[in-house]
């Protein structure tokens, strides 16, 4: 064990003779040489030339002689320091070195400050940023800055407990959203995860909740899946009598089925005409890889014919207001809604259900359908190879596809 040892000790009836007065420090002077004035058991007052009075004590652990600070005089008075001194006594007493706690203590706030939920939550979020297209990746931002920051933001991260993260959870739910409550909480899950993995938390509080949010109803996105209404709906979509540009977009998606956040987001120079094929590039989709859409005749005449209204410009579907951004997806939206189309009914996305259910019934091969409809491959060094996969295959589906269309308008 090891042995501690005061130094300049003096003891009176079993205790540390104080040798320092208030008035003498008051009155003690700096000269041209440092100056140590002992008040016994190691401490002392540490007078430089320039005039500093610094407590110290000195003491000897394990063998080696050593120093620990406790301030500038008048700021740490004489009985704080004695205080100080008496703590770092008790410490010796039980075989602990007091500059070694000091610097444990100091580590342990600086770490608090260092590692709070919001610190941790933006170095994930910043790590994990380029591997989401960026319409996902704002509505987490703006979930954890709107709704978990300012409750448990400024906590440790290792701090924060289940019932603060509930209480703000519950004000998400208050709100009439328990969708975003459940995704927060999923958001909040993988922080601490990372925060374990990265060595500043020891378990996921998250995983305490389960089961403690409002579930949430399942609701299918609605779609038209039987044919003779998907004939209608496509003779409905040609007599479109609105903007010409959202005529051609819903044209367009029965063909394609793309994701909605996809179609509209087109860009002229990512479309090879000769070629009839569309190369979305990995950054605009969802899962961050490279995706082919082969066009069928019907989409190149439908392309053709949009030209000479978007031709000149960078997206195929530019906004009315500025055609500099795409149109929204509350626009494609409203253009189903303007031919009859209620939101129980069908939707933007319903486009890539209807092609999904249609083209298993009719057997095409699964793994044909997935890679065009783009779902996500679980290995992630396979599926950067993998977006020409099936690519034959799957430009004969799609024309297939079209010409099936065709018959049921």
């Amino acid at each position: 064990m090891p042995r501690a040892i005061f130094s300049d000790t003096k003891f009176f009836c079993g205790g540390v003779m104080n040798k320092l007065t208030d008035t003498f420090l008051r009155g003690l002077k700096a000269t041209d040489k440092v100056q140590k004035k002992s008040d016994g058991g190691g401490l002392y007052i540490h007078v430089s030339p320039t005039g500093g009075k610094l407590w110290r004590m000195a003491y000897n652990f394990d063998g080696k002689q050593k120093t620990l600070s406790f301030g500038a005089y008048p700021a740490v008075g004489l009985k704080d320091a004695r205080n100080k001194r008496d703590e770092a006594k008790a410490q010796l007493a039980k075989s602990i070195d007091p500059s070694a706690h000091k610097q444990a203590v100091k580590a342990a706030a600086r770490a608090e400050i260092e590692n709070t939920f919001e610190i941790v939550a933006r170095e994930w979020f910043a790590k994990n940023v380029d591997s989401w297209v960026d319409t996902h990746a704002e509505k987490i931002i703006r979930r954890l800055e709107n709704y978990i920051f300012p409750i448990i933001g400024g906590k440790p991260v290792n701090q924060v407990s289940a019932p603060e993260l509930l209480k703000a959870l519950r004000e998400v739910e208050a709100k009439g959203i328990p969708d975003v409550a459940h995704r927060a909480l999923q958001n909040c899950s993988r922080i601490f995860r990372y925060a374990i993995a990265t060595g500043r938390a020891e378990r996921d509080t998250a995983a305490d909740l389960r089961g403690a949010l409002v579930p949430v109803k399942s609701e299918n996105l609605a779609s038209i899946i039987e044919p003779k209404a998907i004939g209608t709906l496509l003779r409905d979509i040609d007599a479109y009598t609105g903007n010409v540009i959202v005529r051609a977009a819903l044209r367009m998606a029965p063909y394609v089925f793309v994701r909605p956040g996809e179609l509209r987001r087109a860009e002229w120079s990512e479309l090879n005409i000769e070629g009839a094929e569309w190369r979305i590039p990995a950054a605009r989709m969802k899962m961050r890889q490279v995706h082919i859409v082969p066009l069928a005749p019907q989409v190149i005449s439908i392309l053709e014919d949009l030209q000479q209204y978007t031709g000149v410009g960078r997206f195929l579907f530019p906004s009315m207001r500025a055609n500099t951004v795409p149109i929204s997806d509350m626009t494609l939206l409203a253009g189903l809604r303007r031919l009859g189309y209620g939101k129980g009914e069908m939707t933007v996305h319903g486009f890539r259900s209807m092609a999904s259910t249609l083209l298993n019934e009719q057997g095409y091969n699964r793994d044909w359908i997935e890679r065009q409809l783009a779902h996500g491959e679980r290995n992630s060094i396979r599926a950067a190879y993998n977006y020409a996969e099936y690519l034959p295959e799957r430009r004969k589906m799609m024309q297939e596809w079209a010409n099936y269309l065709d018959s049921l308008r």
